[in-house]
């Protein structure tokens, strides 16, 4: 039986897991999102979920438990710095997990993991699916919906 086996195998040692996870929840943390399978991105959320806690906390301890996982110091450092700010009223769910698709080579589910509250000046930008329509293709549709009327130069 597997009780209290908590986290996911991946197929990887666990050296090269627990690897992996510590660069994923550093660049998540350094740029705010980043896009990866959806497997790896519900683990982790759980990473940052817990780093994040403990920067909230922002005892000496917890900054010695998160720079036990975080690779980079200035990036643990703008976290500790940023967290009682950003996630001050938050009592946990500090990531999202959006459904990206499927990558192109081996039709692997991918999705995106960015953290909830961002900074005031780094608000996320709605993207469309749509390509907007320029000025000049709008004002031809428009002409292309009046009536033309027809003209005598048919016959030459």
């Amino acid at each position: 039986m597997r009780h209290g086996k908590a986290g996911l195998k991946l197929g990887r040692t666990s050296s090269h897991r627990k690897a992996m996870f510590r660069n994923m929840v550093t660049s998540l943390f350094k740029y705010d999102r980043i896009c990866t399978t959806d497997v790896k991105a519900k683990e982790l959320k759980r990473w940052a979920d817990d780093l994040i806690t403990l920067a909230k906390r922002g005892d000496l301890h917890a900054k010695r438990q998160v720079l036990s996982v975080v690779t980079e110091k200035e990036v643990a450092y703008k976290l500790f710095a940023e967290a009682s700010d950003r996630y001050g009223n938050i009592s946990g769910g500090y990531t999202r997990v959006a459904k990206k698709g499927n990558r192109p080579g081996d039709a692997a589910p991918i999705s995106i993991v960015e953290l909830v509250a961002r900074e005031k000046g780094k608000a996320l930008q709605p993207r469309s699916r749509k390509l907007p329509l320029k000025e000049n293709a709008s004002a031809a549709v428009s002409s292309e919906s009046t009536p033309v009327p027809a003209t005598s130069n048919a016959a030459e």
